[in-house]
Parts: C-alpha cells; sequence; structure tokens
C-alpha cells in the first residue's frame, strides 16, 4: 500500500482522540491514503452508526 507522506504530516491523529475524532480522523484517511485500512472495530462502528 502506498502512503501519502504530505497528507500525513498536515493530517496528525489529535493526542488523546475521542471515538468520533478517531472515526473522522480514519474516514479522511481513506479517502486520502492508502497505507492501511481503517480498523475493524471502529469500521463496525462507522456502520452501526449509519444503520441508527
Amino acid at each position: 500500500m502506498k502512503l501519502n507522506k504530505e497528507w500525513h504530516l498536515k493530517n496528525k491523529m489529535p493526542k488523546n482522540a475521542t471515538k468520533i475524532q478517531r472515526i473522522k480522523w480514519h474516514l479522511a484517511h481513506e479517502k486520502n491514503c492508502n497505507c492501511r485500512p481503517m480498523p475493524l472495530k471502529l469500521k463496525e462502528e462507522v456502520l452501526a452508526r449509519k444503520t441508527l
């Protein structure tokens, strides 16, 4: 998978990020970088929230 170094440098994960912050960061990450997938637990949380 390819790392988008520029995006990572400009978009650091907040320190002690809340679950919502982590979800938002990972959603943006998936759109801008292909270095790794969203963690499964967060992906499940996103899917669960979409069905509510």
